[in-house]
């Protein structure tokens, strides 16, 4: 049911033609099936019109080899990685790979300072890439927040395929995009030009932006608290846990899909993107905003060709506190709120206090807990991959919030003293124990004067309701 959510309406993939062996009534039967040789031989995955030609072009490998030791020598399994897609994506598309490679889907710097900076690293840094990885035991707080992101945080960018869950597989580099994964495999070999949500979601699951535009709010992580109970194993969820089922956000039951608003060239060029008034303020002329005029009706296009009318804000709220309140601290439905979010280095295997706690949102992480606490003489180490390199090191990063709810919406002032919804995505508390049991780090916080609640926009849209003043009830008017 959750993948059929992500992909009807507007955001549906037509699914591949299907092919049988069986003649049709009233035709000869065939000829007898040729083996095909050289890549496509043993790969037979179907290419679109523009990438149709050789494997080894992008590949390389030897097309010509009947032996696949021969065929793959000095293959090129993932071309389209990022220290990779300029040499092969770029011959083609060198003018957008050189803009993707700045953009912030691609070098995460916003996601990657916010933490670091809350630690104590001030020094900001152009790309996930940079965050140091010298400390194999890390000696001050700024060390071990460098090794959390690297090992724990950061892995649904561009230089990994994602966590190993069947709905969050994806490709690297240009492919994160542009090719489809389905049940956590490459579905087939056609580059996507317009991503589905599907694509979206293989990142933004979980309780971050995206899957709340589909009313999903992440169960927690103790068994006690996930549905339904299983008697038996637990079945391998889509996105590693189960989620609740909230309210959608309007613009999605509309039928809108990510790119609708995030086009290329705020995702790929980092251009400024679509806001609200873009649409819904009355005052843009013709040519302003997306939004087209016709016979006095507001239009907006969508990207899979159908159109939908478009309101205009009216009520008296918007002349009188829109210059102060964010649109969505009162149109916000609900938004997505985990308090003290624990992260623990562990570099002992000590894994029998976290029984209930199996489910991490790190697939990495639920094997090796899983293996070590229900398999007999099952592996027990301590160690953990990079999620940049792949390479592994010592020490394992286990997660627990102290609770999760949605069903209040915070605020604060952001940066330009605008009333927003905010979250507390730094409500952090990072923990080290080393392999000899000494905790060298027990909870430690942000620097002082670090802000818990962060501002963000919840894709959660609905009509305001009877109750939206209460939200503004400690807005101070000029």
């Amino acid at each position: 049911m959750g993948l059929l959510l992500m992909v009807y309406g507007c955001s549906r993939n037509d699914p591949p033609p299907s092919f049988s062996s069986r003649s049709v009534a009233g035709e000869e039967p065939s000829a007898p099936h040729q083996p095909a040789t050289g890549c496509r031989g043993c790969h037979p995955l179907a290419l679109d019109e523009r990438h149709d030609f050789p494997c080894q072009d992008c590949h390389l490998g030897d097309g010509n080899a009947s032996e696949q030791k021969a065929a793959h020598g000095g293959l090129i399994p993932q071309p389209a990685h990022p220290d990779r897609m300029s040499r092969f994506c770029g011959r083609c598309h060198g003018s957008i790979v050189e803009q993707v490679s700045a953009s912030i889907h691609y070098t995460s710097a916003k996601e990657v300072n916010l933490v670091r900076q809350a630690f104590g690293n001030i020094k900001p840094l152009a790309s996930l890439t940079a965050i140091p990885q010298e400390a194999v035991v890390p000696v001050s707080p700024g060390q071990l927040v460098d090794d959390l992101l690297r090992r724990r945080c950061l892995r649904c960018h561009v230089y990994s395929s994602g966590e190993a869950y069947p709905a969050t597989r994806h490709g690297t580099g240009c492919a994160a995009c542009h090719l489809g994964f389905v049940g956590g495999s490459l579905a087939d070999h056609s580059f996507i030009a317009r991503p589905s949500d599907q694509q979206c979601l293989g990142c933004h699951y979980g309780n971050r932006v995206g899957a709340d535009y589909y009313g999903r709010f992440e169960h927690d992580l103790n068994w006690e608290y996930r549905t339904p109970l299983y008697a038996g194993e637990e079945k391998r969820e889509p996105y590693g846990l189960g989620y609740h089922q909230l309210a959608p956000d309007l613009h999605q039951q509309a039928g809108m899909v990510c790119i609708d608003c995030h086009g290329a060239g705020e995702l790929m060029a980092g251009t400024e993107s679509l806001s609200c008034r873009s649409c819904h303020d009355g005052a843009l002329a013709q040519g302003e905003g997306p939004v087209s005029k016709r016979d006095g009706r507001r239009e907006l296009l969508l990207s899979c060709g159908k159109v939908v009318a478009v309101p205009v804000m009216a009520d008296p709220a918007h002349a009188r506190y829109g210059h102060k309140v964010g649109c969505q601290v009162c149109h916000g439905q609900w938004a997505f709120a985990d308090y003290g979010t624990h992260l623990i280095r562990m570099d002992d295997p000590d894994y029998e206090p976290w029984q209930s706690l199996t489910r991490q949102g790190s697939a990495e992480i639920e094997t090796r807990l899983e293996t070590a606490l229900f398999v007999d003489g099952g592996e027990s180490e301590a160690i953990m991959d990079d999620g940049i390199t792949g390479a592994s090191s010592p020490g394992v990063w286990l997660l627990a919030y102290e609770r999760r709810r949605w069903e209040d919406i915070n605020t604060c002032l952001d940066r330009h003293g605008t009333l927003q919804v905010c979250r507390p995505i730094l409500d952090l508390h990072l923990s080290y124990r080393k392999a000899d049991g000494e905790l060298v780090f027990d909870a430690i916080t942000p620097d002082r004067g670090t802000p818990a609640m962060t501002p963000y926009t919840p894709h959660t849209t609905g009509k305001a309701g009877a109750f939206y003043l209460q939200r503004l009830k400690n807005v101070e008017l000029p």
